[in-house]
């Protein structure tokens, strides 16, 4: 099970950090996924990292802004959000895959985590 937290009301410019947090499992040797979704529209790519770390991939829309980042030992992986912008409002998903590559398609993720809604005002 995925557990995605510490989204929350922020202003334009701010800076933020959500985690997924795994339990029940380790996932360790799982690449994760951040996808973001607005009302109305699809679920997005946003970031992945590989199992090692070694590896990271993000949407152009966040690129320079986001950063991906994993601590295996606490089954933890991380999304660093600065510059904060109105268009970053969404729910934010994190999902996990055993195998890597493909990290922009959202159907090759196995496990998914409840959103944490991040909100960014002008």
């Amino acid at each position: 099970q995925l557990q995605a937290s510490g989204g929350g009301l922020v202003q334009a410019g701010d800076s933020l950090r959500i985690s997924c947090t795994a339990s029940g499992r380790s996932f360790s040797r799982c690449a994760v996924g951040w996808f973001r979704q607005v009302p109305g529209k699809e679920r997005e790519f946003v970031a992945a990292i590989s199992w090692s770390g070694g590896t990271t991939a993000y949407a152009d829309s966040v690129k320079g802004r986001f950063t991906i980042s994993r601590d295996n030992a606490a089954n933890t992986v991380y999304l660093q959000m600065n510059s904060l912008k109105p268009e970053d409002t969404a729910l934010y998903y994190c999902a996990a895959k055993t195998y890597s590559g493909n990290y922009y398609y959202l159907e090759t993720y196995d496990y998914w985590g409840q959103g944490a809604q991040v909100t960014v005002s002008s």
